[in-house]
């Protein structure tokens, strides 16, 4: 898997929505109950009761999506007997508005940092062509697609479904179809991380292809801990939704430097 770091596509206005998504991201990840612990490797128990506790209440979860199917008893987040005690809930939870509490959680800091970067490098220039106020629209609109459509697929599931890749997929959706040509600056694992500039087309391309391979189940031991067939649905999402928007998209720059022979001075520095 390539990891992307930069692109040389620069943009004609601060993308306050991607930065805000990032910093609420973030704040909401610092505050999650559980993880402080979780982070450092030590989590007692206390802990691991509470997040369960928080998870069960703000995540989404396909059965109560797809079937409205709600656990009778679920845990507290108090300790008792040497495990986490269960009871009645406390709270009466919409299933709509899970999916959008759930686009804030993460379940740890690969997680959380490895979304951020992508939002980041992507978010600024799909935010740039579509303006805030869509943008933020489009982001939203995103998330719940794949979080719908993976409960689709998944509709007899109780596991908590959490973080924001199902909509930052229909970010690298949007970009894709808006800016294919543009040149992105990735770090390719052999031997050692080689920095090599790619088209986004090729990058973003070759992304897709791997979440709807291991969406399958194949080249993956474990598909269950990770959504896959939800950044499969928001990326085809951010695809439809960016479409009317590329024939007035102005074309990325031309690239400056050296790739496959092609010698100039930098553009950017990453």
């Amino acid at each position: 898997m390539v990891i992307p770091v930069h692109d040389v596509n620069p943009v004609r206005r601060t993308p306050v929505v991607t930065y805000a998504l990032i910093a609420a991201n973030v704040l909401v990840f610092l505050f999650m109950p559980g993880l402080s612990g979780s982070v450092a490797g030590d989590s007692t128990l206390a802990q691991t009761c509470h997040l369960h506790a928080f998870l069960e209440q703000y995540a989404a979860v396909p059965r109560e999506l797809i079937h409205h199917q709600f656990p009778q008893v679920v845990p507290t987040g108090d300790v008792r007997a040497g495990g986490c005690l269960v009871g009645p809930p406390q709270y009466d939870k919409s299933p709509a508005l899970s999916v959008l509490s759930a686009m804030f959680l993460h379940g740890g800091w690969l997680h959380l940092l490895g979304n951020m970067l992508f939002l980041l490098i992507f978010g600024n220039n799909v935010e740039d062509r579509m303006g805030h106020v869509r943008f933020a629209l489009f982001y939203v609109a995103c998330g719940y697609a794949a979080s719908y459509g993976f409960a689709v697929l998944n509709a007899d599931s109780g596991d908590p479904l959490i973080g924001a890749s199902g909509a930052i997929a229909g970010v690298l959706g949007a970009y894709l179809v808006l800016y294919p040509k543009a040149r992105v600056w990735v770090l390719v694992p052999f031997l050692v991380f080689l920095p090599l500039r790619l088209p986004a087309w090729l990058v973003l391309g070759f992304w897709f292809v791997l979440q709807a391979v291991y969406s399958s189940g194949e080249g993956v031991s474990a598909v269950g801990t990770v959504a896959y067939a939800a950044h499969v649905v928001g990326f085809l999402a951010g695809m439809l939704l960016a479409w009317p928007l590329k024939p007035g998209t102005p074309p990325p720059p031309e690239p400056r430097g050296l790739l496959f022979g092609r010698r100039a001075r930098p553009r950017h520095t990453w």
